[in-house]
Parts: structure tokens; C-alpha cells; sequence
């Protein structure tokens, strides 16, 4: 393949563009429906430059994650961005007082430069297993705007999924609400979709107390729920509490979307805290990292979901088998497009982007398989980092 790869530079695009429909809750974290309000929304997109003229880019991440690449972005320039593992496991000791999630970006554009120096995506250099991935509709949080509102308008809107072709379908229930909302939300949803649509819940860690996430789980059974997940506002961490709930109802939990990296996940299954194992690359230092964690989901004999939606995540859902659906979300029956609207390609995490059989397709172009609407960012760019 010539010369040895080397990373030359880094360049942190960021851009704003306005959304309609979209604002918060009661305590101003959870999005959810609201008419005619107007957000302003920031996106990024990172990219690793070599001196072969290859370029890896990942679109995604917060400023957070940002502030924190700039620790070890030195560290990159000059490595060969092809030495993934080294990389991985170089930035990981490095990040051990903090979350590491900046090296979830990194990695990802590692891998996107990896399949374009192949010519091969990236699902392909990882194995693969799949070229189109089962989707769940994965609701945006219920609101009192006149969207999802009630337990009806989950009902429907499930139904709605269903008829469109999803085989799943996922709650985010309320903030701040009456437990008894929630309980019935559960049974309405079942009782509206009938036995064959897998449901799913992720109060997203709203229930103030165990008994609150007792009475809803106890829900979850009557209605045959396929998974529940970080119920309570223990923050979504403790193994400890999660496995007394375990022990208290039959759905199976789904924990580790908040726990981050290999060994504490591992941790979490030991102690008995879950039954499926959770995974996001951007979140668990890339691809490499959610690769780690599938697979030692695999030799527990359980199934790791990945969490969230993107390029990655389809890319690493292609390449496991022990994995169930592809969460594809936010979406809402009165919200249009939630996608940030820079791809070339069609590709789309919106609500109708999956065919008959609610399956999405798997890019297949070289890297990560998207391209960017850089004439959209350039036109709503609101800065610019470059290193060195």
C-alpha cells in the first residue's frame, strides 16, 4: 500500500441551523414537542487529515467532547492513524480522570480513513454480518403541547410504526410525571399494537424512586415488554440497584448506556445489574471500544444493543450477531425531518427511512460510506479549530 500513513492535521468544523416544532420540557433537558417553537441547534464535524491526501470525517458530538480532544490532540499528529488499537489504548490511560469520550470521535474517523486506504467499508473491514438492520422507532419524550401528550398518542402513534413497517417500537415516556401515566402509557401502547411488535421503554432515568421504577416494571411484565431500560435517577450506574429490580420483575433491563468503556460494562453484567449489554461508539472510545463490548457480550452469551443512530452504529450493527434492532430516533408523529440535513447521499435517520420490512440499509461506499453537504456547513458555520 506504499508509504506508512501519517496524521498531518485536525480540523473541528462547527455550524448552527435553526429547527421548528423542537424545545424542552419543565426542566429544560429533555427535547419533546412544541408548536411552533423555533431551536437552535449546534453540530460538528471532525476531520483527520494525512499527508496520502486521505481524509477521515465523523459528524456528531457536543462541545464537550471537543474541549476535550484539544488534551490530546498532539498526541495524533504524526501517528499513523491506522494503528487503531495503539491509538485506543494510548488515549484511554491518558483520559483515565475523565469520560474519554472525545476518543469516540477520534476512532470513528480513524476507521472512515481506514476503509477510504482499502477501498472497502468499514462494516466489510470489521467482519460483517448483515447489510440491512431491523429498526425500532425510538420516540422523542412525551410532552404537553398537543404531541405526544397522552397515552392515546403514544397508542397511535405505535400503531402508526407499525403500519409503516417497524417491528419495534420504543417509549420515552414524561418528565416530571404521575407515575400512574406512566403505568398506563405502558398498557395502552400494548393493548393498541397488539402481541407481535417488540416494545420497548427508556425512562431515560426520570422515576424519582425505586418503588416508582418497581410499579412501572411490574407494567412492563403484564404487557410483555421486550426491554426496560435505566428506569431511575440513580443515574442509570448503580449494579447493585438494578439487580434487586432483576429480581423483582421478569422484563429484562437494559443498562449501560451511562457506563462508560470495556471493563465497567463488564462489571455491570458480573454484579447482575442487566440482561442486555449497551453500547454507543461516539460514546465508548469509537468503534474500536463498542467492538470490545459486543464482543464480550458475546462470550456472556448476551446481546448488546447499540445506542443511538449513525453511520457507526450501522456500520458496527452490520458487523454483530448477538444484537437485535437499530435504534433509529428521535421521531414523532408532528416533528418532519430530526436528521441534521448535511448528508449527500441519502441517508437519513428520519421516521421514514426504512423499507417495507422496517430494516435500514448499511453504507457501503469506502470508510464510513457518506458524504457532506459542505456548501450547507460553510454556509452555517459558526467556527473553526485547526491543529497545529
Amino acid at each position: 500500500m506504499g508509504s506508512e500513513l501519517k496524521i498531518t492535521e485536525v480540523k473541528v468544523y462547527q455550524f448552527k441551523y435553526e429547527t421548528q416544532n423542537i424545545g424542552t420540557d419543565y426542566n429544560g433537558f429533555n427535547w419533546v414537542y412544541k408548536p411552533d417553537a423555533r431551536m437552535w441547534r449546534t453540530s460538528y464535524v471532525l476531520q483527520i487529515h494525512t499527508d496520502q491526501g486521505i481524509v477521515g470525517e465523523y459528524h456528531g458530538g457536543g462541545a464537550t467532547e471537543y474541549a476535550q480532544l484539544e488534551m490530546f490532540v498532539h498526541y495524533l499528529i504524526g501517528r499513523n492513524p491506522l494503528q487503531r488499537e495503539l491509538i485506543y489504548n494510548d488515549v484511554k490511560r491518558a483520559l483515565r480522570k475523565y469520560d474519554r469520550m472525545s476518543m469516540g470521535l477520534v476512532d470513528i474517523a480513524l476507521w472512515d480513513i481506514a476503509g477510504k486506504y482499502y477501498n472497502a467499508p468499514v462494516w466489510e473491514l470489521l467482519g460483517g454480518y448483515r447489510k440491512t438492520l431491523p429498526a425500532y422507532a425510538s420516540t422523542y419524550h412525551g410532552d404537553e403541547n398537543g404531541g405526544l401528550g397522552t397515552p392515546e398518542d403514544f397508542a397511535d402513534f405505535a400503531q402508526q410504526c407499525k403500519e409503516m413497517g417497524y417491528k419495534a417500537y420504543k417509549i420515552h415516556g414524561w418528565g416530571n410525571a404521575p407515575i400512574e401515566r406512566e403505568v398506563e402509557n405502558v398498557l395502552a401502547v400494548r393493548d393498541r399494537v397488539g402481541p407481535h411488535m417488540d416494545l420497548m421503554l427508556d425512562p431515560a432515568c426520570e422515576y424519582n424512586t425505586f418503588g416508582d421504577a418497581l410499579k412501572v416494571g411490574r407494567a412492563c411484565d403484564e404487557a410483555n415488554f421486550f426491554w426496560y431500560e435505566d428506569p431511575f435517577k440513580d443515574g442509570g450506574i448503580s449494579a447493585f440497584a438494578h439487580k434487586k429490580l432483576r429480581q423483582l420483575i421478569k422484563t429484562p433491563l437494559l443498562m449501560g448506556e451511562h457506563v462508560r468503556t470495556l471493563e465497567p460494562k463488564v462489571d455491570f453484567v458480573v454484579n447482575e445489574g442487566t440482561d442486555y449489554m449497551r453500547v454507543n461508539p461516539t460514546y465508548d472510545l469509537g468503534i474500536t471500544g463498542a467492538m470490545k463490548v459486543a464482543h464480550a457480550a458475546e462470550g456472556f452469551g448476551l446481546d448488546v444493543e447499540i445506542h443511538g443512530c449513525g453511520p457507526a452504529q450501522r456500520h458496527c450493527m452490520a458487523s454483530i450477531r448477538n444484537t437485535n434492532y437499530y435504534e433509529l430516533g428521535l421521531v414523532h408523529p408532528k416533528i418532519g425531518s430530526t436528521s441534521d440535513p448535511i448528508y449527500t447521499n441519502g441517508y437519513s435517520d428520519n421516521l421514514d427511512s426504512i423499507d417495507a420490512n422496517g430494516h435500514v440499509p448499511v453504507p457501503d461506499g469506502p470508510g464510513m460510506g457518506v458524504g457532506y453537504d459542505w456548501d450547507f456547513i460553510e454556509a452555517h458555520r459558526s467556527g473553526v479549530r485547526q491543529y497545529p
